[in-house]
């Protein structure tokens, strides 16, 4: 099996917009089988290839490519060696990689050739709604080109591929789900930001870490074993933001309190126990054992404890505010007289 991808142009939810349209194709029977892809990773690479092994209902033993770095570590040709992560792959449906040498671009000839003919004749003139409907026409398209007569043949493909497919490694038993797994952080917001993409969670999970498994179709994030959440995924960044209901409170109902983070307990208990958090009404006054001398007779005399704070903020000393009879001589300080001399007269 030959494999090779090739950027094209189409319209896509109504603009224009380049893809990545990776192909495969039976050396024998000359079986086509396509996908597009906004990028086209390491893990777009083994999407792909798993598609490719069930839409063939199996896999060949080597699979050729063109010395593409998403599956080559180092070398080229026949001192290619593979990364570890898609040797795994490999070995999973039965097949090993192997590049051609470079400057012989010929030994891929056969997925080459299809590219031209997917512009031209699948691409051309055609819009698709979303990627999910790209993908849909591309494999019902297959379909329908795999079962045409080929001059260049003199056969149908399809017919040729029941001899091929009796020398195909049989698909496993189980295949996995191909997925990728990252650790984020929730935002203020109630969001987690994956590809440019935000998608929420419920309001009690802001501040915590959580694992986010990304797969081909959705998004799964979770907390911990009993608290999950999924999405649609979105292809491509967008920069858009997936809200499920759920994750917000109907208008005029409150969210409920998320329990405080073990450290803002821990700070909070240990404030309360050197007596400086107090609890009722009184918590707004500061408590007596931190006052000062001068504080304390102001506050004595009538004066209230707000108003002793904004003179500390302001850095004026802290004198006794003494009210004193009205026209009587007051030794204080012009600003610590609560009847100045303008209104005793």
């Amino acid at each position: 099996m030959q494999h090779d991808t090739s950027p094209h142009e189409v319209e896509l939810a109504g603009r224009k917009r380049k893809v990545q349209t990776a192909s495969a194709v039976l050396c024998y029977s000359r079986m086509l089988f396509f996908q597009c892809y906004p990028t086209f990773r390491r893990f777009d690479c083994k999407v792909f290839l798993t598609e490719a092994a069930r839409y063939f209902s199996g896999a060949a033993t080597r699979v050729m490519i063109d010395n593409t770095h998403a599956v080559v570590l180092r070398g080229t040709g026949r001192e290619m060696i593979p990364v570890p992560e898609m040797e795994a792959f490999g070995e999973r449906f039965g097949f090993r990689f192997a590049a051609h040498e470079l400057g012989h671009a010929s030994r891929s000839a056969r997925v080459e050739r299809p590219f031209s003919f997917i512009e031209g004749n699948f691409l051309a003139g055609r819009t698709f709604a979303s990627w999910e409907d790209l993908n849909q026409q591309a494999r019902q398209w297959c379909d329908k080109v795999n079962s045409t007569y080929k001059k260049h043949l003199r056969a149908v493909p399809r017919e040729l591929f029941a001899l091929e497919r009796l020398h195909l490694k049989p698909l496993p038993a189980w295949i996995p789900e191909i997925y990728r797994l990252h650790q984020r952080l929730v935002d203020i917001e109630g969001y987690v930001a994956l590809n440019s993409n935000r998608y929420s969670v419920p309001l009690e999970w802001i501040g915590r870490r959580v694992e986010v498994r990304e797969t081909r179709d959705k998004i799964e994030i979770q907390l911990d074993a009993r608290r999950m959440v999924t999405h649609r995924r979105i292809a491509e960044a967008e920069h858009q933001r997936v809200m499920l209901a759920e994750h917000r409170p109907s208008r005029g109902q409150r969210p409920s309190r998320p329990d405080p983070h073990p450290e803002e307990q821990a700070i909070r208990h240990g404030y309360a126990g050197t007596g400086g958090l107090r609890r009722g009404p009184e918590a707004a006054e500061p408590q007596s054992d931190h006052r000062c001398p001068a504080a304390t007779a102001a506050i004595g005399a009538g004066v209230s404890a707000r108003a002793v704070g904004r003179r500390r903020a302001r850095g004026s000393p802290l004198r006794a505010l003494r009210p004193g009879p009205v026209g009587a001589y007051d030794p204080a300080p012009r600003d610590t007289r609560l009847f100045p001399a303008e209104r005793r007269a």
